[in-house]
């Protein structure tokens, strides 16, 4: 797999043309951003719109309508996959390399920004008034890009992709609300999917059941995921775990054949302690506590 240190590296490996900033540059879809079959690489931001012709887009892990355009969001090092698709109309993609940011605000908070955590196959579908909306501050970016830049460009610029970053997160909570009606709720999956985690034996074989395991399961990565949960839920993947172990305990506890300790470890905590703890922080009381309120 190739991996890009630079932007200048990057543009000389697919035959583009040089970049207008060492740190920062921009390409439009129709032709320029077609890569054939390869994985690479970078140590850039990459966000991305395209629309596709004809090809299989992959959404969740699943075939998804692409009448539409989508964006996937990348962040340095992260394996970026590019395969023969034939694109229409606009499209672009930004490379910000990381040293780009050094000094800005974004430096600071673009992490903050979940999707850049999710696969590539989780990518965000734009409404027509939505796909208007981002090329709009597209064309502004690529106004400030080809001109003579000067000490207001980077900021310009940045404050722009700010602006695009602040969209896609609006636009992800909508596409999550739209997703759930088209699937179904992916809370009853999850919990559906901790259930099987239980019934399989593998609380005592393997311990607590984590994020990125259930989210394997269900087909999606652990942040898009947790994020999807949020929404549907207010609360994260981690905490819905939690949440689903104190109530297999309070059901263990009720039925008063096990002792504390017996229930911990069959829940697949590690030490009876830390099961305390969290009992105590979910339920406001100790589970010696809430067996003995039970039986009076």
């Amino acid at each position: 797999m190739k991996h890009f240190k630079n932007l200048t590296e990057l543009h000389v490996h697919n035959h583009w043309d040089a970049p207008e900033h060492p740190l920062f540059s921009m390409l439009g879809c129709l032709s320029e951003c077609t890569m054939g079959n390869q994985e690479f690489t970078t140590d850039c931001y990459v966000i991305a719109f395209k629309k596709i012709k004809s090809g299989v887009f992959m959404y969740g892990r699943m075939p998804y309508d692409h009448d539409n355009g989508s964006m996937f969001f990348a962040k340095p090092r992260q394996i970026i996959e590019m395969k023969d698709l034939q694109f229409e109309e606009r499209g672009f993609m930004f490379f910000i390399h990381e040293d780009y940011l050094n000094g800005h605000e974004l430096h600071k908070t673009i992490d903050q920004h979940g999707y850049f955590d999710y696969e590539v196959t989780e990518a965000l579908h734009l409404s027509p008034k939505e796909e208007l909306l981002i090329l709009d501050i597209h064309d502004k970016i690529e106004a400030e890009y080809k001109n003579n830049p000067d000490e207001y460009s980077r900021e310009i610029i940045l404050s722009h992709i700010s602006s695009i970053l602040t969209y896609a997160q609006r636009f992800y909570k909508r596409q999550f609300i739209d997703r759930t009606q088209i699937v179904g709720k992916t809370a009853s999956k999850f919990n559906d999917a901790l259930k099987k985690y239980i019934n399989e034996g593998k609380l005592q074989e393997h311990g607590l059941p984590n994020v990125a395991q259930l989210a394997d399961q269900l087909s999606l990565s652990p942040r898009y995921l947790s994020d999807l949960l949020k929404q549907e839920t207010g609360k994260t993947a981690l905490e819905l775990i939690h949440a689903f172990l104190i109530s297999e305990a309070k059901n263990l506890l009720r039925i008063g054949e096990k002792g504390v300790s017996e229930i911990a470890y069959e829940l697949g905590f590690e030490n009876t302690s830390y099961f305390s703890r969290l009992f105590k922080k979910q339920t406001g009381m100790k589970p010696l506590e809430f067996r003995k309120m039970r039986m009076n």
